[in-house]
């Protein structure tokens, strides 16, 4: 696997699928121009943070970044996983953006990975910790990954913008190979989970949220349960906010999700025109992430459009053999992924869009990457 020149990148786009590429595929990259012409040129604090991360997880490989931060020299070398690691998020992104990349390199380290992440739990630019606990970690069970050892505890939650949230997360390393998954079959709705939570704020405001929410799921589905998880005192984070994120599952077990979060503005940071505009009221959430759901349904596909990246990504690591999947229409970070899986894993996709349900289905051949940690430990 193991390239001696480094791959020559350029800009800060994709910047955390790049680097989970370049060390699964032991590929030394050098990225130029990160943010050059702007106003704030190089890396942001989340992206620092991602190496952070990446440094406490990995063994033998070396980071060199430039005074301004425009320019990253990175050398991957061998994922150790680990036991009982911490790592502070930071409030400029949620624990989600993390947790992708954290499920993949883990599935391939020396040893199972466990990590308690802190900072924002639930926001507006990724994806919900509820989601990745009832969601993602399922999509694993595709590719052959054991669902035994991988857990998502949500230990205290954070809304922006100040945090304060904590997960646990243990994810198992795999002997060899994934396993190349044939999953084209989305079957029908048959029941719709989901779990609302409110933190600093009446928790009166989550049932408001479900009631909303059940009289739009209801005209179509009488299967409809959504939890409450109200925390208060040091559990509730530092910041007020409320959110919800509901999943349909359906009769071949595919799970699609929504969510959606409303946070509190921090009082010194409120300018004019964040006073005059209005928060999101539960009622309006509720019939936001209903709709929003109804709409990835509709858009058909084993994943909704959320877990398009990551499918591809999983399939193109799988051994050399045809996976094929469906999707619903592709989103730009998809597309976007398929470019990087071309550049890095030399795994080529055919993509057959089907025009009587609008969705697509793509097939490949894995690349077969294998868990060569384990091997040398």
């Amino acid at each position: 696997m193991g390239r001696d020149k480094a791959r020559r990148l350029t800009g800060s786009r994709h910047f955390r699928q790049r680097l989970v590429l370049a060390t699964l595929t032991s590929t030394a990259i050098t990225i130029d121009d990160i943010r050059s012409g702007g106003a704030a040129p190089g890396l942001r604090p989340h992206e620092v943070s991602l190496l952070h991360l990446l440094h406490k997880i990995s063994d033998h490989h070396s980071v060199d970044l430039n005074e301004t931060g425009t320019k990253l020299r990175y050398k991957p070398g061998v994922i150790v996983g680990g036991r009982d690691l911490e790592h502070e998020c930071g409030v400029h992104r949620g624990i989600g953006y993390f947790l992708e990349p954290l499920i993949l390199l883990g599935l391939f380290a020396r040893a199972p990975l466990s990590i308690r992440l802190k900072g924002i739990t639930n926001d507006t630019k990724d994806p919900s910790v509820d989601t990745f606990r009832m969601v993602t970690l399922h999509m694993l069970k595709q590719f052959g990954v054991p669902l035994e050892g991988l857990e998502l505890k949500i230990e205290s939650r954070g809304a922006p913008p100040l945090g304060g949230g904590e997960v646990f997360l243990r994810v198992p390393n795999i002997n060899s190979t994934l396993k190349a998954a044939n999953w084209v079959d989305e079957g029908m709705v048959k029941r719709i989970r989901g779990v609302t939570f409110s933190t600093r704020v009446s928790p009166q405001i989550e049932n408001r949220i479900i009631y909303a929410a059940r009289g739009i799921f209801n005209r179509f589905i009488p299967d409809v349960h959504i939890f409450t998880d109200h925390r208060s005192g040091s559990a509730g984070g530092r910041s007020a906010g409320y959110g919800v994120s509901v999943v349909a599952e359906t009769t071949t077990g595919c799970l699609i999700s929504a969510d959606a979060t409303v946070s509190y503005p921090n009082v010194d940071e409120m300018n004019e025109e964040s006073e005059s505009s209005e928060l999101t009221s539960p009622e309006d959430l509720g019939v936001q992430v209903a709709s929003m759901l109804l709409e990835e349904v509709a858009q058909g596909g084993v994943v909704d459009s959320t877990h398009q990246g990551l499918l591809f990504i999983l399939c193109a690591l799988s051994p050399p053999d045809v996976s094929k999947v469906r999707v619903g229409q592709l989103t730009p970070y998809a597309i976007e992924t398929l470019r990087n899986i071309r550049d890095f894993l030399d795994v080529k996709f055919i993509i057959k869009p089907d025009p009587n349900s609008n969705t697509v289905t793509l097939k490949c051949v894995g690349a077969g990457v294998k868990n060569l940690a384990r091997k040398t430990s």
